[in-house]
């Protein structure tokens, strides 16, 4: 029994290795060589994002200051170098010394990045027009990125940028469809574009990469060799472990917790799987849903501020929406997703009947009321809101407070904080197989790592209160991080009495190099990941592949809203299947989200930018657990001992939750907390909670008792009524009145200053002026005026004549140009305001929470009559 968990211990980490921090271990001069060169990168990303190249320019007189495309480069070749050094290229490679090849692989990358550093002036000098030389070192550069990425991440991502710059080059073949092709474009032009400037390889994503996320990635390595990790699973177990079903209870919530950090599902199903998956199966877990449990837990961590897998920052970039904002935005989803995923593991154990660990005696009631509150998300928000609203009031208060200020605060609780957990020994992993007698007190758990919370204190801090960049605000919680790995060890002895207080001083030392190194292994993959998104981000922005994409996608679902969210959602599974969070956001994003602005226009359906993007995301990371691929799912089943297929499909059954949320925020934007008070809020919060509890219910076919066919749909009908009551309401009373667009000129004079205006506007086609598109826009107005004039100033030219208000070609770079460009401007049929679409007033769309929750309240009488087990 041991050797066989000994075995799949061993092929969990080989599939993590393969998967985030290169799969060849190296011994002796070449280990230390690699060693040092992730050490290198880690400690280059903190020099470029700090002070100090300012300060030796300033002090020195020597331009040691990267710039951020010098930045990029520099990042893109650490990662190809130690892709080739850390990652076998083949699956019988060498695992334990590096194949001549690779030397080669390694030079080459470097040499091709370094290009264009060496010859950056002659470069920009013949913007355009590539010399030779210029062609050679683009080509290596492509073609050893593409090795990278195989390597490192297996063949989807490079399958996907391969049919991309396949379509550059033979886009303009006879042989393809009209509707996508293209005019094509020379090799030396594709080149040019993919390596030599910022449009392709290293385009915005691989300057996220360089500048945030290797930051917050580098953060998490330093938490988890602190010994965070294994701090949070043993809190979670310490509270929730005796409860009914447990174990997997802690599962969700060490996950929840991880997420807040990690950048890989996969590494977040090992770290905290290793330990929960066998405890789930001890307490009657069957191997597959224990592993399921695990992934939907972990997949949902990357679905969680304020990291999100590394997305968090490219979602800022691409929607031009700040990185606080997104940490809002995406709140209520991943928090009510992880209650609901508490409580489907709560009704597994009563249809499994299962019990709790053994507890400690002094444990009775208060785990128990934690259970619906107590997720890692909510100790996040729970933090923020005290940084925010319990320190903000220093900055009030004291409107001269410096940061110096704050981190003498910080030193004083850190010590305090250390003091308390020398207090009590320090935590040590546990074997999950072995017996556990009794679980540890939460209260002794909690204290041994307090501490650990000080640099999130930071970062929140300097995010919200400094109001500092996402990327200065990771490298001062870095900072922290790494003074709190040196010196936790020598403090606590000290506190202690123990004396070798140098022993310890070595460990923290140990502790943090190796911390160093394995940020630096871990972003290996999402160097080149970024790196090869970026060709499919050059591509589309060289050719306009998204417009193909959308007219396919308009083409198949024949105009219908649902069938084309359905179809897109479908798509962002496939797109994301095998690759990594960052790659997954990137190409999903590109491709699906412009198709959600397009057709979603088309057919009346005008959605924030943030809310479709956050839908393509949501679908493509649940291609984590989803067969046949779902890394994931093989990484749980690995540990568990289960059938992997079984164990991504039991795991997308608990996502499916997951999967919901999506289509309700694009129908329902309070649910991403857009346009809300904070009263309503944290209304939207609670009733969207009860609403998602339901919905599990409803999917697992157990409320407080089994449910009949007619119980589910109910229930389905309730949690439908509470997240979207706007639906009944557009039923009953449509939101809009329509008027005629000849109207428009006066329409617009009688609105209030900076309303929003909602269009209908006709015109040709562009391409085909014998049919006629439809598209419908929200139009901007400034202050309030003549309607003509402030149309023009919106960037609508509008003449009203013949009872029709005729639209002019909007002029190239006003707000209009790019959404009207699929009109005809000069055909024969003018494109015209259609109609005007004025909000009615309404009653409120809550009454019909009445009726949903009279329904409720039958269905829960009902089922009591049958209930025979208790309900917690």
């Amino acid at each position: 029994m041991a050797e066989e968990v000994h075995k799949r211990k061993i092929d969990v980490d080989e599939l993590v290795a393969q998967v985030d921090t290169g799969a060849r271990s190296v011994a002796g001069p070449v280990g230390i060589f690699i060693a040092v060169l992730t050490f290198l990168w880690s400690t280059f990303q903190l020099y470029i994002a700090s002070n100090v190249p300012f300060w030796i320019t300033e002090h020195l007189g020597v331009n040691v200051v990267f710039n951020n495309f010098d930045s990029r480069v520099v990042h893109l070749a650490f990662a190809l170098a130690l892709s080739a050094l850390a990652y076998p290229l083949f699956r019988g490679s060498a695992r334990h010394h590096v194949p001549w090849y690779d030397w080669i692989l390694a030079i080459l990358g470097v040499y091709a990045c370094l290009y264009l550093i060496v010859f950056d002036d002659a470069i920009s000098a013949r913007a355009g027009l590539p010399t030779t030389s210029d062609l050679v070192a683009a080509t290596i550069g492509m073609v050893v990125l593409a090795i990278s990425v195989y390597r490192a991440l297996g063949l989807p991502l490079v399958i996907v940028a391969a049919v991309f710059v396949a379509y550059v080059f033979f886009g303009d073949s006879p042989w393809l469809p009209d509707a996508i092709q293209w005019r094509g474009a020379s090799y030396g032009k594709a080149m040019w574009h993919y390596w030599m400037q910022t449009e392709g390889v290293f385009g915005v994503a691989l300057g996220v990469s360089a500048s945030m996320i290797f930051l917050f990635v580098l953060f998490g390595s330093l938490l988890e060799k602190a010994g965070a990790g294994n701090y949070f699973i043993k809190l979670a177990f310490s509270l929730l472990g005796h409860l009914r079903g447990g174990p997997a209870k802690a599962a969700v919530v060490a996950s929840a917790l991880s997420g807040l950090y990690s950048g890989s599902s996969i590494a977040n199903v090992v770290t905290t799987g290793t330990f929960t998956i066998p405890l789930m199966k001890r307490t009657g877990f069957p191997a597959e849903k224990a592993g399921a449990v695990e992934v939907a837990s972990s997949t949902n961590g990357q679905l969680t501020p304020p990291v999100m897998g590394a997305a968090a920052f490219l979602i800022a970039e691409f929607t031009g929406v700040a990185y606080t904002d997104i940490i809002r935005h995406a709140f209520l989803p991943a928090v009510v997703s992880y209650i609901a995923l508490v409580y489907i593991v709560h009704l597994e154990a009563l249809k499994l009947d299962l019990k709790g660990l053994p507890k400690p005696p002094a444990l009775v009631g208060v785990a128990r009321r934690l259970i619906g509150v107590l997720t890692g998300f909510i100790l996040m928000c729970v933090l923020a809101a005290a940084v925010y609203y319990g320190l903000g009031w220093i900055k009030v208060a004291f409107p001269g407070i410096t940061f110096y200020t704050v981190i003498l605060l910080f030193l004083v609780a850190y010590l305090l904080l250390v003091w308390l957990a020398a207090r009590n020994p320090d935590l040590e992993m546990d074997d999950p197989n072995a017996p556990l007698q009794e679980l540890p007190r939460p209260g002794a758990v909690a204290v041994t790592g307090l501490h650990f919370i000080l640099p999130i204190v930071i970062l929140i801090w300097c995010i919200l209160i400094e109001r500092f960049s996402p990327s200065l605000s990771a490298y001062y919680a870095t900072l922290s991080m790494i003074f709190i790995v040196i010196t936790q060890h020598p403090l606590k002895n000290l506190f202690r009495g123990a004396g070798a207080l140098w022993p310890a001083f070595l460990t923290g030392i140990h502790d943090f190099v190796a911390g160093m190194i394995a940020g630096a292994r871990n972003m290996i993959g999402i160097g080149v990941a970024t790196g090869a998104a970026g060709i499919i981000v050059g591509t589309i922005s060289l050719t306009g592949a998204h417009q193909v994409v959308g007219e396919f996608v308009e083409f198949l679902s024949g105009g219908n809203l649902m069938a084309m969210l359905l179809l897109v959602a479908v798509m962002s599974l496939i797109l994301g299947m095998g690759l990594p969070t960052t790659a997954n956001y990137i190409v999903v994003s590109s491709l699906m989200a412009p198709v959600i602005v397009s057709v979603g226009a088309a057919s009346g359906l005008l959605v924030p930018l943030i809310a479709v993007h956050m839908f393509v995301f949501y679908f493509g990371i649940l291609a984590d657990d989803t067969p046949p691929v779902g890394l994931a799912a093989f990484a749980a089943a690995a540990i568990s001992g289960g059938d992997p297929i079984k164990t991504g499909f039991q795991g997308f059954g608990y996502d499916i939750r997951t999967a919901l949320l999506p289509f309700l925020f694009i129908f329902n934007t309070e649910l991403l907390l857009i346009d809300v008070t904070l009263w309503k809020a944290i209304f939207v919060f609670v009733v969207a909670t009860v609403a998602m509890l339901l919905f599990a219910a409803a999917t697992q076919g157990y409320f407080l008792t089994r449910n009949r066919i007619w119980e589910t749909a109910a229930l389905l009908l309730i949690a439908l009524t509470l997240f979207r009551p706007g639906f009944w309401l557009d039923l009953v009373d449509p939101p809009y009145e329509m008027r005629p667009g000849s109207e428009v000129v006066e329409i617009v004079g009688r609105q209030p200053a900076d309303a929003g205006l909602r269009m209908e506007i006709r015109g040709p086609d562009f391409d085909n002026p014998d049919e006629i598109d439809t598209l419908t826009v929200l139009v901007p107005l400034g202050p309030q005026g003549d309607g003509e004039a402030r149309l023009e100033e919106a960037g609508l030219l509008v003449m009203v004549e013949d009872g029709q208000a005729l639209l002019e070609e909007p002029f190239p770079q006003t707000p209009f140009a790019e959404a009207f460009q699929d009109f005809d401007f000069y055909a024969d049929e003018p494109v015209v305001i259609s109609q005007v679409q004025l909000p009615k007033e309404r009653m409120a769309k809550e009454v019909f929470y009445i009726p949903a929750l009279v329904l409720l309240a039958l269905v829960i009488v009902l089922q009591r009559r049958r209930q025979t087990v208790p309900a917690f």
